[in-house]
């Protein structure tokens, strides 16, 4: 049986007088892919803020494979074990796609301010670079400039360089945003690839790529979790047809 390998204990988050996290409890199984929906406003992007270190929570704690991360900061919470990709594409768009990969291992090992060392010589950092770049269908654009590629490789770019922590437990933040039908599928496929045996939770509004990728999906409403289980319990929930998925969850 799988372990708890991300834990929200009694997690609230206020801004002023607006309680916009409200007592959150969540437990992420090792090795799943947890999904987390709800209607624009629910509180989704705070709770991933909270997780990632962005923001400290008011109240409650963020366990990660035991030890508390609640309070953080990002780099802080990356050491510990969790990497995270934002809704917009965070990447170095002058470099090329490896160069962006390299910096990503690099910053793992802590080389990333060593300047005495030729890059060519850093053979285990390049061994991982080419082993991303066959991970997220890229070696072919290895030597392209980031910022001239396609929108759906550019968030594979990314989604490699999440990986480049040898993370815990990854958080993907809309991965699928401005994407086309074709764009989507592909991008779903990969992530199911490059995530099988880690932990992912992601956020996604695409109901369909939720719906085939999640083994569990919570939804959020108003700060406050509403419901947790599988696809199916989901799908067939009458408050979560109430509140948030309606005739989405047919």
């Amino acid at each position: 049986m799988s372990r708890d390998i991300l834990v929200l204990d009694h997690l609230c988050k206020s801004f002023g007088p607006v309680e916009v996290t409200r007592d959150v409890n969540l437990v992420i199984r090792e090795g799943e892919r947890h999904a987390l929906i709800g209607p624009n406003g629910a509180g989704k992007s705070t709770l991933f803020h909270l997780i990632s270190g962005n923001y400290k929570p008011t109240s409650g704690s963020i366990r990660l494979d035991g030890d508390e991360i609640g309070g953080l900061d990002p780099a802080r919470v990356n050491r510990r074990g969790l990497a995270r990709s934002f809704q917009i594409t965070n990447i170095f768009s002058g470099l090329s796609v490896a160069e962006n990969l390299r910096l990503a291992v690099m910053r793992r090992y802590g080389l990333q301010f060593n300047f005495w060392r030729r890059v060519t010589h850093l053979r285990r950092v390049n061994a991982e670079v080419d082993d991303l770049l066959q991970k997220i269908r890229l070696t072919a654009k290895a030597r392209s400039i980031a910022g001239d590629l396609p929108y759906s490789d550019q968030r594979s770019l990314e989604i490699g360089m999440t990986l480049a922590s040898d993370p815990k437990v990854i958080l993907l933040d809309e991965p699928m945003a401005g994407m086309s039908h074709e764009e989507t599928e592909y991008t779903t496929d990969l992530i199911r690839d490059i995530t099988a045996g880690r932990t992912l939770m992601i956020v996604e509004h695409d109901m369909d790529v939720i719906f085939t990728l999640a083994d569990r999906i919570t939804v959020l409403v108003y700060g406050e979790i509403i419901a947790t289980g599988t696809p199916q319990q989901i799908r067939e929930s009458a408050r979560v047809k109430e509140a948030y998925l309606g005739e989405e969850a047919g």
